[in-house]
C-alpha cells in the first residue's frame, strides 16, 4: 500500500496538477472485458474461471464478502461464530432474502438448506465433474467421503443414479457431510476436519454458494448443469437483462433486494466485449467506457511522453495489484515437437539446480515488467510464490514478508533486488560443467509458446528473447518463441513448452492455496500435474528437492491452532521451494489506467471472487486526476 501511494503521489507532484471540483457520481457503469475473456458458463458452482466469476459474484450472495480493505464482511450471513476455536462454524442468515428470476419476480425464499443443496451439488461427482471440490473436501468433515462415494457409485451404478442423490433429510449426504442446516432458525453449521481459523474466508467462494432445490425441481439436474442467464434464479445485487455472446452483458440492480438500504448499486452495468486494451481506450475517449485498465504499452508511452492525447497525462493512475502472482513455471518432463519423444537435453538441464539458479539470479526482468508498466516497471517485481495480501500474522505482517525474510530479499523501487550477476555467472559455470558431463549440448534450446493471434504477445516474447540472450548468453541457452492457436491441446497436453509464465490467485486466505499446487506425488497438486510434471523426472537431486519442499508443506499444513506458527512454517517451505529455484517468481499486474472509479472504494481482496462486485463504489462523471487518486489513496491508508 505504501509503495503504490508513494508512486502515485510522486507522479502527482511531477505533473503539478490542480484538483478540479468534485463531479457527480455515475448512476450507470460502462465497463469491459477483452474477447478472450468471454464468460463460459452461468453455473456458479461449476466455474473456476475468473472471467465467469467476475460476473456471477454480482448475481448471487455468498455467506460473506470482503470490504475495500479486504476484511471479511457479512453478506447473506448477518453473523458467524465458532464455539470451539475453529472446528465448528455457525453462520446465521439475514431475513427476507429471495430467489428471483431475470424479470425480478420472486420464485422462492433463500433458506439455510440452500447451502446444503449447493454443497451436495459441488461434491457430487456426476453433477459437477469434480470442479471446486478440493477446498470443501479438505476442510469439511465427511465431504471427501461423500465425493468418493458418488465417484464409486457412478462407476458401479452409472451417472444417472448419482444425479438422483440430493441433500434432503435422511440422505447419504446428510448422514455423511459435516453440514447441519436449520431453516426455521436460519443457521448453517459446518463441522470441519480440524480447527481451521481461516475457514470463514472460504465462505466468500463459490464452493460454498447456495442453490435452491426448487430450481433443480423446475429445470432438472442437466438443466441446471447447463443453466443460462434466462433460466437461472438470482439472489444477489443484480440480475442479467441482456446478453449477446462476444458483444455485451447488461446487469440491472435487482428489485426489492434484501440489502438495498445498506448497499449502493448502479442502476445498470454494461460489460462490453472488446478486441484489445487499445480498442477499450478508443471507446473510453468516445465516452462509451468509464475506465481503461490497463492502458496498452504504446498508448501509455504516447500519453506520458505527450506524443498523443497529452491531455490525459493528468489522469494517469497506477492500478492496484490484482490477486495474481505470476511465475515462470518450469517443465521437468518436456517432449520434443512431436509431442511424444522426451526432450532429453532440456529435461536433463532443467533438473540441474545450478542451471535453474542461473536463471533465478541472472535474469533481469525489468524490460519484461516494462511491457506492463512502462513508467515504473520495478513496481511489478515479485519475489514470492504466494501472492501479497493473502495472509497476515497476528501483528499485521504480510505472510510474504516472512518469505522474503527467509530468502534475505527486501523489496526496493530502486533496483531489481533478486538480480545477482556474480552468483548467476558462478551457477552458469557449474551447470555447464555438470551438464556437459551428463551429455547435455549447449546452447540448451528453450521453447516458449505464445498465442499466434496476439501481436502484443509477440512483442513481449521478443523482449524476453533479448533478456535471455543478454543475461545468460547465447552460448548457454537460446529462447525460441513458437506459437499456438489453442494452448491446452497443442502445447500443454503434449508437453512441448520448456516453461510458462502463469498467474495464480488464492481462493481463500491461506498460503496452502499456492504451495499446495506444487507438492510432489500429490494428485491434487494442479501445477505439479498439469504444468511442471515434476513427478515424471527421476533425477535424484530434483526428486530430493521436491520431497524436502513437500515435507515442509505437510508439516506446516498440520499446524492449525496457531496461525503465526503455521505461517512461519509455510514461509520456510516456500523459501525452500525458491532456494532450489523449482519455480521462478516473476511479476504482479500493476499497470496504468484512466478511470472514473475510485479504486480505493471497490472490494479489494487478494483471494476469492468478490473483487468485481459492483457495490458501494465511489465514482465520478469525470476521470480522476493522478492527484485526486493520490488523495484517495492517502485517505484510504489513514482508515
Amino acid at each position: 500500500m505504501k509503495k503504490v501511494l508513494s508512486i502515485v503521489l510522486a507522479l502527482a507532484l511531477l505533473l503539478g496538477m490542480a484538483s478540479f471540483a468534485s463531479a457527480d457520481e455515475l448512476t450507470e457503469l460502462n465497463t469491459y472485458e477483452t474477447q478472450a475473456r468471454e464468460l463460459e458458463t452461468w453455473n456458479v458452482h461449476y466455474s473456476q474461471a475468473a472471467a465467469d466469476l467476475n460476473v456471477l459474484c454480482n448475481l448471487f450472495d455468498g455467506l460473506l464478502t470482503n470490504d475495500n480493505h479486504g476484511n471479511l464482511k457479512a453478506n447473506a450471513a448477518k453473523s458467524y461464530e465458532t464455539p470451539d476455536n475453529g472446528k465448528t462454524w455457525i453462520f446465521t442468515l439475514n431475513e427476507g432474502m429471495k430467489w428471483i428470476n431475470k424479470e425480478g419476480e420472486e420464485q422462492a425464499d433463500v433458506k439455510a438448506s440452500d447451502w446444503a443443496t449447493g454443497l451436495e451439488w459441488v461434491l457430487n461427482y456426476s453433477k459437477n465433474d469434480s470442479y471446486n471440490v478440493s477446498m470443501p473436501a479438505e476442510m469439511i468433515a465427511g465431504a471427501n467421503d461423500y465425493y468418493e462415494y458418488t465417484k464409486a457409485m457412478a462407476e458401479s451404478e452409472g451417472a444417472d443414479a448419482v444425479k438422483a442423490l440430493d441433500a434432503g433429510e435422511g440422505s447419504k449426504f446428510a448422514e455423511t457431510v459435516g453440514i447441519a442446516v436449520d431453516d426455521a432458525a436460519g443457521t448453517i453449521t459446518y463441522t470441519l476436519v480440524d480447527t481451521l481459523p481461516y475457514f470463514p474466508s472460504v465462505a466468500t467462494y463459490n464452493c460454498l454458494y447456495p442453490l435452491s432445490a426448487e430450481l433443480i425441481e423446475e429445470v432438472g439436474v442437466d438443466g441446471y448443469r447447463d443453466i443460462t442467464w434466462e433460466d437461472m434464479w438470482y439472489s444477489g445485487a443484480y440480475v442479467v437483462t441482456y446478453y449477446e455472446f462476444q458483444n455485451q452483458k447488461v446487469l440491472e440492480k435487482a428489485p426489492n433486494y434484501w440489502n438495498d438500504a445498506n448497499c449502493k448499486r448502479f442502476d445498470k452495468v454494461t460489460i462490453k466485449m472488446v478486441e484489445s486494451p487499445a480498442t477499450a481506450y478508443q471507446l473510453f475517449k468516445e465516452g462509451q467506457l468509464d475506465h481503461v485498465t490497463p492502458l496498452d504499452t504504446a498508448t501509455l508511452q504516447d500519453i506520458y511522453n505527450e506524443k498523443a492525447d497529452a491531455e490525459y497525462k493528468a489522469n494517469l493512475v497506477e492500478s492496484r495489484p490484482t490477486k495474481y502472482s505470476y511465475q515462470m513455471h518450469l517443465v521437468y518432463a518436456k517432449n520434443l515437437e512431436d509431442g511424444e519423444t522426451p526432450d532429453v537435453n532440456w529435461n536433463t538441464a532443467v533438473a540441474n539446480e545450478n542451471f535453474r539458479k542461473s536463471w533465478y539470479y541472472g535474469l533481469d526482468l525489468t524490460g519484461y515488467f516494462a511491457r506492463t508498466n512502462a513508467i515504473n516497471p520495478l513496481s511489478c517485481q515479485n519475489f514470492c510464490y504466494t501472492g501479497n495480501g493473502v495472509a497476515f500474522t497476528s501483528n499485521g505482517t504480510d505472510y510474504t514478508q516472512l518469505v522474503r525474510d527467509e530468502l534475505g530479499l527486501q523489496y526496493s523501487t530502486e533496483n531489481y533486488a533478486r538480480l545477482n550477476k556474480e552468483l548467476a555467472a558462478e551457477c552458469k559455470a557449474k551447470a555447464m560443467e555438470e551438464l556437459t558431463a551428463k551429455g547435455v549440448t549447449f546452447p540448451v534450446e528453450v521453447d516458449y509458446y505464445i498465442s499466434g493471434a496476439s501481436t502484443t504477445a509477440a512483442e513481449t516474447a521478443k523482449v524476453l528473447e533479448n533478456i535471455f540472450s543478454e543475461c545468460l548468453g547465447d552460448d548457454y541457452v537460446k529462447l525460441v518463441t513458437k506459437t499456438y492457436t489453442s494452448l491446452a491441446p497443442e502445447v500443454r497436453t503434449p508437453r512441448k513448452a520448456s516453461f510458462y509464465i502463469n498467474g495464480w490467485g488464492a481462493d481463500f486466505a491461506d498460503p496452502i492455496n499456492f504451495l499446495g499446487q506444487e507438492t510432489y506425488n500429490d494428485p491434487q497438486a494442479y501445477y505439479s500435474n498439469a504444468y511442471s510434471h515434476c513427478n515424471e523426472n527421476d533425477d535424484p537431486d530434483l526428486v530430493a528437492a521436491y520431497q524436502e519442499f513437500t515435507g515442509l508443506v505437510t508439516e506446516a499444513k498440520a499446524i492449525t491452532g496457531d496461525l503465526d506458527a503455521r505461517y512461519a512454517a509455510f514461509a520456510k517451505a516456500e523459501a525452500c521451494f525458491l532456494n532450489h529455484a523449482l519455480v521462478i517468481p516473476c511479476s504482479y499486474e500493476i499497470g496504468w489506467e484512466l478511470t472514473k472509479i475510485n479504486n480505493y472504494t471497490k472490494v479489494y481482496s487478494m483471494y476469492g471472487m468478490q473483487a468485481y462486485r459492483y457495490v458501494d463504489w465511489e465514482t465520478s462523471t469525470e476521470a480522476y486526476t493522478t492527484e485526486q487518486m493520490a488523495a484517495n489513496a492517502e485517505a484510504y491508508a489513514a482508515q
